[in-house]
Parts: structure tokens; sequence; C-alpha cells
């Protein structure tokens, strides 16, 4: 094939550091805008982006230039970056470390799009934690759980 093609669709997961509240409702649809803002850049294509006050769900195309580890580090380095601007209260904000990243099928596009939206429904009867272990069981990827949460 003289022609690299790819369409790639990521469900990403991260959370503030030490899972602290701070996505405040005041700045919540401008983060997330500015981080589609960001996968634009990078040339993928966001689909979804919601959460909570202490994590985030992003639904987008992964570009097929860079790695998914150089993608995360770009959309969660600029948008710390941009939350620090955002008020005194933001000037310590910061990501955790690591993140979860699972692949969709493009038949589930619809479906994952959908619990994204839903994210403030759902966590009324799930908290983060369990929603990540239930996704880590749900891909069968092996975890040590006190390595999770630090």
């Amino acid at each position: 094939m003289a022609q690299s093609l790819s369409k790639v669709y990521l469900h990403i997961i991260f959370s503030t550091k030490n899972r602290e509240n701070l996505i405040l409702p005041k700045v919540e649809k401008e983060l997330y805008a500015y981080i589609g803002g960001v996968i634009k850049n990078l040339k993928g294509v966001p689909i979804n982006i919601n959460g909570m006050p202490n994590h985030i769900h992003i639904l987008s195309t992964f570009p097929r230039t860079i790695t998914i580890a150089k993608f995360l580090e770009e959309i969660k380095k600029s948008s710390s970056k941009w939350m620090k601007t955002q008020g005194s209260e933001f000037v310590d904000f910061s990501w955790q470390g690591g993140y979860a990243v699972f692949s969709v099928s493009q038949s589930k596009v619809e479906v994952v799009s959908k619990y994204i939206s839903n994210q403030k429904e759902h966590h009324k009867k799930m908290t983060f934690q369990e929603e990540v272990i239930q996704f880590l069981e749900q891909y069968g990827i092996e975890y040590d759980e006190k390595y999770l949460w630090d």
C-alpha cells in the first residue's frame, strides 16, 4: 500500500492528582473544549470528553504519527498548564501520573460515547476506583491495586 491509513478509537481515563475534586463546573466545559483542541492539534478527532470533578474520560481517534504515551503526555501537559491559568484555586493543579487507555471497536463508538456523556449519572452508583477496576477486568488487564492509586 502506497499510503498509510488508520482509524483507531481510544477511550482514555485519567484523574486529577490524588483524585482531588478540582474540575469545577466553572471550568469544566472550557477544559473539555481545550483538550479537544489539543487532540485536534495532534491530528486526532475528539468525539466526546466528559468526566467528574476528579477524573476525565476522552473518546477520540488516535493519530497515526505518535505513540499513545506521547499523545497522553501532550494532552495532560497542555491542559494542566491551561488549568493553572484559570484562577488562584487551580495554581497547583496537576493530573495523576498514570492513565488507562482502551481500544474501542467502530461498532462500539456510540455506546462508549453515551457512557462518557452519562458520567454524572453513572457515578451516583459507582466510585472512580470501582469504575477503573471494572474496565481493567473487562479488558483482562493484570494489575496490582496497591500501585493503581498512588
